[in-house]
């Protein structure tokens, strides 16, 4: 006998993505646009102001290990 409370097509995204080869299904589109955006966000340059602060951070710290 048939189970009447089980969806008919609550196995059909499961076997489209076993099909396709793409585990993640809709969550893929989603993980590339985010590897997207922060492959963008890397590449983009750092202001001056932000690396000069950088900079006097990084002269700093070795002068604190020391004391």
């Amino acid at each position: 006998m048939k189970d009447m409370n089980k969806d008919p097509l609550a196995g059909a995204a499961d076997r489209r993505r076993a099909n396709s080869g793409d585990p993640l299904g809709a969550n893929s589109e989603i993980g590339r646009k985010l590897k997207q955006y922060y492959d963008e966000l890397v590449s983009d340059n750092v202001p001056d102001r932000f690396a000069q602060l950088l900079s006097q951070l990084e002269q700093a710290e070795p002068a604190q290990k020391k004391d």
